[in-house]
């Protein structure tokens, strides 16, 4: 018996003895995660509405859908942005501050120019791309500070988040909200189409997953999204501008933010102070369920988009199954680590 061969042997009985140390059922487990993919978490949202479905059959109405859709067009828009910021292994704790921040700047632009009775058309343009160019400015900012500063994502916009969301919101109107808009604002909030079942605000949020996910799943961006998360120093020593890159990820983040801003002022009619807050945790959630890493490399539109809906159906189906709005925090937070622990599954099984 050759010493190559005493090696491939040894190796052999090394693999065979590690189902033993683990339990016979982990690898078979751990392959059926590795085929399915992403389509677990869709697996979960069909769980999750028949379930609620039978616990409180209001679920299939008109009035839950549209509450629902309310919760998810404001997660799916930021969970769009933070996906590709996660892929590249950064993110973004700041997306629900700027939202709030930029809906009060715009909405403030508006109420002011009203005042002087500038045409409402106008107004309503001008406020739009206040919103989407704070949003946008303060996004690349995020960027900047960490690719040049080499400062921590983390630890940058979580800085912005304190900043935006408890210091300059409030600076901006002395804490007041702000209800005096163009009616034009309000009927993005109002309008509806497939008779009141379609509102705006949820074609604005499907429009932009499908342009995202085209962009990422189908672009040179999207490649050298996914390489720069995979391996940074590959990427660069491909050729890939990695620094700019994430700056234009965090900048694509932002605008979306501001995206989101528009759609939730037009919702509520008015802009507050405490808009946004929390958002970024919910964002982040939902990239994570729908499949993620946030170690980077690994996720798609179409997982954040399932992971957004089990969010909204769990928020709505627990207010209707008259469960206590603080079960909606720990069912959330159990369904993103139950998500991670699959996720390290999945990754271990892949290596």
């Amino acid at each position: 018996m050759t010493a190559a061969t005493s090696v491939e042997q040894a190796e052999q009985g090394g693999r065979a003895s590690e189902p033993e140390a683990i339990g016979l059922r982990a690898p078979a487990f751990q392959r059926i995660l590795e085929r399915l993919g992403s389509l677990w978490t869709f697996g979960v949202l069909v769980v999750i509405v028949v379930a609620f479905g039978i616990a409180a059959p209001s679920l299939y109405t008109k009035a839950a859908w549209l509450s629902t859709s309310e919760y998810a067009v404001e997660y799916l828009i930021l969970a769009a942005g933070q996906t590709f910021v996660i892929v590249t292994a950064e993110i973004d704790l700041s997306d629900g501050a700027i939202l709030g921040f930029s809906a009060l700047a715009g909405s403030l632009l508006m109420n002011n120019l009203l005042n002087h009775h500038v045409d409402g058309g106008l107004t309503t343009f001008l406020g739009i791309v206040v919103m989407l160019a704070s949003g946008t400015g303060v996004g690349l900012l995020n960027g900047l500070l960490t690719v040049k500063l080499r400062i921590p994502s983390f630890i940058v916009t979580l800085g912005m988040m304190i900043a935006l969301g408890y210091g300059a919101t409030n600076l901006l109107t002395n804490g007041n909200e702000i209800s005096n808009l163009p009616n034009q604002v309000l009927a993005i909030g109002t309008d509806s189409v497939l008779g009141g079942w379609l509102p705006i605000p949820v074609l604005v949020a499907l429009g932009v997953a499908l342009v995202l996910g085209l962009v990422l799943g189908r672009t040179r961006f999207g490649l050298r999204t996914y390489a720069i998360g995979s391996n940074r120093l590959a990427a660069r020593r491909a050729g890939v501008a990695v620094n700019r890159h994430i700056v234009w990820c965090f900048g694509l983040s932002g605008f979306l933010a501001g995206v989101a801003g528009l759609m939730v002022t037009a919702n509520l009619s008015t802009a507050s102070t405490i808009a946004g807050q929390n958002d970024e945790l919910y964002a982040i959630a939902a990239v994570v369920i729908g499949g993620a890493s946030l170690f980077g490399g690994r996720g798609n539109i179409f997982g954040t988009v399932i992971g957004t809906a089990v969010i909204a159906v769990l928020t709505t189906g627990l207010v209707l199954a008259n469960v206590s709005a603080f079960w909606q925090y720990v069912a959330i937070g159990a369904v993103v680590i139950v998500a991670v622990a699959v996720d390290q599954v999945r990754t271990r099984t892949a290596d």
